[in-house]
């Protein structure tokens, strides 16, 4: 499966909590943060899907992140 494909499935399974890239990279074990990056900027206003600064629901920390809308 293409990294893009299982950035989107973990997003859209968390749907409506936001995710960061940091989280995404530790729940995916992409080996690094510029991945999860790169495919949360190509997924950001495709599809419902939105990045913006926001609480990410895994780790609490405030920064920018990304969600899907149901």
């Amino acid at each position: 499966m293409a990294v893009l494909d299982e950035v989107e499935k973990l997003i859209t399974r968390l749907a409506p909590d936001a995710i960061c890239d940091d989280c995404i990279t530790e729940k995916l074990n992409l080996s690094v943060r510029q991945h999860a990056n790169h495919k949360t900027r190509e997924l950001a206003g495709t599809h419902g899907f939105t990045r913006a600064k926001d609480e990410c629901s895994i780790c609490g920390s405030t920064k920018l992140v990304i969600r899907h809308k149901r």
